[in-house]
């Protein structure tokens, strides 16, 4: 969510009047029950920006904090969607980087999917964030809980160190594919530290062009080296980088259909990606999904989610395509 962007399906609601939703969100959860269809029209039809309005409005008019008084009303999921949509874009993925790494087990997909897909700006705000809140760094809570060459590619993305200019370097790209290959398909046993180096130092444009002069010196495209070179949570990690330089929105349509595919669902990530992209890019993630998969993401949540939680995600998708 950083910041409303014209892609994102959740947009800021005309004629706001933040005392008016405080007060419509105290109607909702007084007495016996909750009025959820209530508090779904108030939460998921404002911006982030009006939404963090509403909280001090609210903190000011009641005297309490929003999300207390939401906590105790609701539940499930359908409270961890709520609570998701209240917490401002860098702070909320500082907590689910936190989460992920808590207690026994690591969840190795949030710590990739955050890291590789976050712009350098935003990587180097979490990264002031998290020492904040919890004191430590994120490097050094990455290094306590990873090993390897799965730490190695987290914490060299955690650095923010990657090249911001659109600059393409012809002959670099030409230098840097037949690195890759050298380092992996050429040899026998695979030079991690070169695939690492280059794909997470590189801009965007640049790799793209060394993706293509990949092609052309291995036969082969380089999700497919990757895949055949690679194993564990590092392939997973050098893969995800690939897919966001290609396409973020590709990219989350995928994290989203593998979430609902298959017996259960993964809703700490359905949940993440809905929460974290609804005001980025959330209209093209839905075309890429139909694209991918042949179906619309809408009829996905559909099949797979049920009642309050299930018609708020279909809010944040915003549509049928």
């Amino acid at each position: 969510m950083a910041g409303f962007g014209s892609k994102g399906t959740i947009k800021p609601y005309p004629n706001f009047n933040a005392a008016d939703d405080v007060q419509k969100l105290r109607t909702a959860m007084k007495g016996m029950g909750t009025d959820e269809n209530a508090v779904i029209e108030v939460i998921a039809n404002r911006s982030l920006a009006q939404r963090q309005e509403i909280k001090t409005a609210y903190k000011a008019s009641v005297g309490k904090d929003l999300e207390e008084d939401l906590k105790s009303e609701l539940t499930g999921h359908f409270e961890t969607v709520i609570l998701g949509l209240l917490t401002p874009s860098i702070l909320y993925d500082t907590q689910e980087l936190k989460k992920a790494m808590k207690g026994a087990g690591t969840n190795e997909g949030c710590l990739i999917e955050i890291l590789a897909s976050r712009s350098e700006e935003e990587i180097r705000n979490i990264n002031v964030t998290y020492k904040l809140k919890n004191g430590k760094s994120l490097e050094d809570d990455i290094c306590s809980d990873t090993s390897f060459m799965f730490q190695r590619v987290l914490v060299s993305l955690a650095t923010g160190g990657r090249d911001q200019s659109d600059k393409v370097d012809d002959a670099l790209a030409q230098q840097d594919a037949k690195a890759l290959y050298e380092a992996g398909e050429k040899k026998w046993g695979t030079d991690e530290v070169k695939f690492l180096s280059i794909l997470c130092t590189r801009n965007r444009r640049h790799l793209l062009k060394v993706f293509d002069e990949y092609k052309k010196i291995s036969k082969k495209d380089i999700e497919a080296s990757i895949k055949s070179e690679m194993s564990g949570h590092f392939e997973d990690a050098l893969l995800a980088i690939v897919k966001c330089t290609r396409s973020k929105p590709g990219y989350f349509a995928e994290r989203l259909y593998k979430s609902m595919k298959g017996l259960g669902t993964d809703d700490n990530t359905l949940i993440r990606v809905m929460v974290s992209r609804c005001e980025v890019d959330m209209l093209e993630i839905r075309s890429e999904f139909k694209k991918m998969y042949g179906k619309s993401l809408h009829s996905f949540i559909k099949g797979d989610c049920s009642g309050d939680y299930r018609k708020l995600l279909l809010k944040l998708c915003g549509g049928e395509d």
